[in-house]
């Protein structure tokens, strides 16, 4: 095969929940376990921290991939899903595995798989692992796909487990109260392997707490530790303080991530850090500088607040939940713009009534569906969003709800371009 015709059968043949949905969710390891096996194990031949949370695991997992990678650690990095090409998804010290692995590895074990039938998730996990190992990576950053107990990354046995937050998302699989949800990420929790919570919400800090005294695991909340204050956008970075305690531990920290909600992920790294230190994996202060102010550049890291235009401003941000869109939305508040103009587009399993709310009705709308099966029809969408008392025409296509917003908007306007991880995609 070639690259584009394993491409072809990854995509063909195999259940892609972000592009069908719940249909290609596999609610149990037995297939990755059945994988791993038949590669000979790749997941124990290399040292992982592994990364779930709601919000922020994919911010968290490239800044630390950065740090790492910056300390001389040849660092592998695992993260999903992909926006423009599906080699983001598996990085060696921020470069991408390369199409002749792809294509080598479909090569060598489709036969295999036929047999097992795992899901584009699982194959995935098997090629990534199966890499790290080849590569003989020092360490890997694996984030966790879906939720954390039953997702194909929860084979590892990591140096530190590590979850940022929760919130409201994927609550046909995961639960609908955010103490179910929290106990689907607990699922990555390991005897006595350290934890490291980046936001201790009272509502489900004790689902977290109680997990950690069953493994005893040691837990740390990031939250209660670090502090980020300060915080401004100067240059195109974000810059902040960071406390530990009542101290200043580090001043003038820039981060090539310039949301503000990157404070509190900032925070968490730190913690890992922390927990890392003691396992003999040092890290200096000038190279943690270092690996935030260059985040992107070392990672490809692509869709965070990512600026596309200056004149009119033109941002697009993968926020796509509840608590993800509120993130963003504090963020526009912040940005001096004269008319809000949103490119918007959604899935069809999401609770979309919740997030339209909180939708600034003096914006206008662009309705668009991303061209993938699980995306939300564009007139559905714009029918549900009139009744939120939002104002807007709906597009057919990403492209003509991107290109009407881009000549309606002034050079004193900002474009946003969000709602859906894939509409973000498309744009980019």
């Amino acid at each position: 095969m070639t690259y584009q015709q394993a491409l072809d059968y990854l995509y063909s043949q195999l259940p892609m929940f972000h592009r069908i949905g719940a249909a290609a969710y596999k609610a149990d390891l037995n297939n990755t376990i059945a994988i791993c096996k038949m590669l000979r194990n790749p997941e124990r031949k290399f040292r992982a921290i592994h990364v779930a949370g709601t919000n922020g695991k994919g911010s968290v997992s490239h800044m630390l991939a950065s740090v790492l990678q910056t300390a001389g650690f040849k660092t592998g990095l695992y993260t999903s899903p992909h926006l423009k090409d599906f080699r983001e998804r598996i990085r060696v010290n921020g470069q991408m595995i390369s199409k002749d692995s792809v294509c080598a590895f479909v090569n060598k074990h489709r036969k295999a798989f036929d047999r097992i039938q795992p899901s584009f998730f699982e194959w995935t996990v098997g090629l990534a692992f199966d890499h790290f190992a080849k590569e003989k990576v020092d360490i890997a950053i694996v984030e966790v796909g879906l939720g954390g107990r039953l997702d194909s990354t929860n084979v590892v046995s990591p140096l530190v487990s590590v979850i940022t937050n929760i919130s409201y998302d994927h609550e046909a699989l995961l639960g609908n109260t955010v103490q179910k949800i929290a106990a689907e990420k607990a699922g990555i929790v390991k005897k006595k392997v350290p934890v490291v919570v980046g936001e201790k919400q009272k509502e489900v800090a004790s689902v977290f707490s109680k997990k950690a005294k069953e493994m005893s695991a040691p837990l740390v909340f990031a939250s209660e530790v670090y502090q980020a204050s300060r915080m401004r956008i100067r240059q195109g970075k974000l810059w902040m303080d960071i406390k530990k305690g009542k101290e200043l531990f580090m001043k003038d920290i820039g981060c090539e991530l310039k949301g503000m909600y990157q404070g509190r992920n900032v925070c968490t790294v730190m913690a890992v850090l922390e927990v890392l230190e003691k396992q003999g994996i040092t890290v200096s202060k000038p190279e943690l500088r270092r690996g935030l102010l260059l985040v992107t550049g070392q990672t490809g890291l692509l869709g965070r607040w990512q600026v596309l235009s200056r004149r009119p401003l033109m941002i697009a941000d993968t926020g796509h939940n509840e608590a993800g869109i509120r993130e963003v939305l504090d963020q526009v508040k912040k940005t001096r713009y004269e008319q809000l103009h949103f490119v918007f587009g959604a899935v069809n399993d999401k609770a979309i009534d919740k997030i339209l709310k909180l939708l600034p009705k003096e914006a206008r709308y662009y309705f668009c569906k991303a061209s993938i099966p699980r995306a939300l029809d564009e007139s559905e969408l714009a029918k549900q969003a009139s009744k939120a008392g939002l104002k807007g025409k709906a597009f057919s296509s990403v492209k003509e709800a991107f290109q009407a917003a881009k000549k309606a908007a002034s050079p004193r306007d900002l474009v946003l371009v969000g709602g859906s991880t894939f509409v973000v995609a498309e744009v980019l």
